[in-house]
């Protein structure tokens, strides 16, 4: 990058949100998932996973954000290849997302780190409390969990809950409905998204078992809201 970025596309939610808190001058483009901060008026370019790259290109970008889980590797090639710097995050822990957001703000936008970060790093600098054994669904019918080595997961733990399903091979394993109750979970948290859990859709599939509604946003995006996360999921759980 020969100068600090003045015309940013995100393909990222967690981004598009980080970009928008500290520059939003600068954000020109951004996903049709990209939700937050609330009236976000900005060029869309479809999804996550199908954006429309002439329409990227066309906004003359200096840098496009994008993440290895969430976008595909082609796309950012393509982009790549046409001349367009791409910066790709890798994100599969608490630890991983602080460091990750500081070297986007000063290695690739070139811009201070936001006194946001910093607030919200402090935020997490606690002790987990005592482990509580749960179980995290993000999708029905199939039914998927989370794994291993996950923000979520990690998040999770900072929380205070013993994931049943942290020892799987697998980040986001496809389980059994009956395996998830021979876990016998103390906690099932179902979070609104990327499957839209609601009160009549998913709490009734684990009777015996406590369940919270969550916010998925707290649990799964990692920039801004990560200060509101550390005081609102505690709270939800029933952890504090």
């Amino acid at each position: 990058m020969p100068r600090p970025a003045r015309r940013v596309v995100s393909l990222v939610p967690s981004l598009t949100e980080s970009v928008a808190a500290t520059r939003p001058d600068a954000l020109v483009g951004a996903t049709d998932w990209c939700t937050h901060p609330a009236g976000l008026k900005v060029d869309r370019v479809r999804g996550t996973k199908n954006p429309n790259l002439v329409a990227i290109t066309a906004l003359q970008p200096d840098l496009v954000l994008a993440n290895q889980e969430e976008n595909r590797r082609k796309d950012v090639d393509t982009l790549r290849a046409a001349g367009i710097p791409v910066w790709v995050t890798v994100v599969r822990s608490l630890t991983d997302a602080f460091t990750s957001l500081r070297r986007m703000f000063t290695d690739a936008l070139q811009w201070p780190v936001p006194a946001w970060l910093a607030e919200a790093e402090r935020a997490w600098q606690r002790p987990s409390p005592v482990a509580v054994p749960a179980v995290i669904p993000i999708w029905r019918d199939p039914w998927m969990v989370v794994g291993s080595h996950t923000f979520t997961g990690d998040l999770a733990a900072r929380l205070g809950l013993h994931n049943v399903y942290g020892d799987s091979p697998h980040r986001y394993p496809h389980v059994e409905l009956g395996d998830i109750h021979r876990y016998h979970p103390e906690l099932v948290v179902l979070p609104d998204e990327p499957y839209r859990f609601t009160p009549a859709d998913g709490p009734e599939a684990f009777p015996g078992s406590r369940v919270v509604l969550v916010d998925g946003r707290s649990l799964t995006w990692y920039g801004p809201s990560l200060l509101t996360a550390s005081e609102r999921l505690p709270s939800q759980l029933g952890l504090r």
